[in-house]
């Protein structure tokens, strides 16, 4: 039987744009690891997807096959259905978090991965799990600064 690591993830914003947090489960086999941060100003958006990539970069091998279960229609729909590949050939022009789906593209390359995506606040365990994991993070007084997110936002209030 194929061996599978199995990584559930959600995201969380108090406001949108406003503090927030990102939840991760990861499972192989028996064994259990969880991941989260929060964030003192961030986007939903931003905070799924990092979900993801954080999730990624913690593995220390790309020898099984890895199945990524989401809540985010963003995340999902933009890689399963070619979005992020059209958001590349044009340089990501106008689209939000480039940063994070340049971490994205770069770990993801390492990776055989297959999405799924699960309706939110719908009973799943380990959805709702992340989402725990997620909103205790945004909530925490241990929040670190979403630096890209912060640089891009205050160059938009120039004028």
């Amino acid at each position: 039987m194929e061996k599978l690591i199995e990584i559930f993830t959600d995201g969380s914003a108090k406001g949108n744009p406003g503090n927030g947090g990102y939840g991760v489960y990861l499972r192989f086999g028996n064994k259990i690891k969880e991941l989260s941060q929060g964030y003192r100003l961030t986007t939903n958006n931003r905070m799924e997807l990092l979900a993801v990539v954080v999730a990624l970069e913690s593995l220390k091998t790309n020898e099984y096959r890895i199945r990524i279960t989401s809540d985010s229609k963003y995340v999902v729909d933009a890689i399963t259905k070619g979005w992020l590949n059209g958001w590349l050939k044009k340089n990501f022009s106008g689209k939000k978090n480039e940063d994070l789906w340049r971490r994205y593209i770069a770990i993801a390359r390492n990776f055989q991965l297959e999405f799924v995506w699960v309706r939110g606040h719908n009973g799943h365990y380990e959805n709702e799990r992340c989402d725990f994991l997620a909103v205790k993070a945004a909530e925490s007084n241990h929040l670190l600064i979403d630096e890209f997110y912060e640089k891009s936002e205050s160059k938009q209030d120039l004028f």
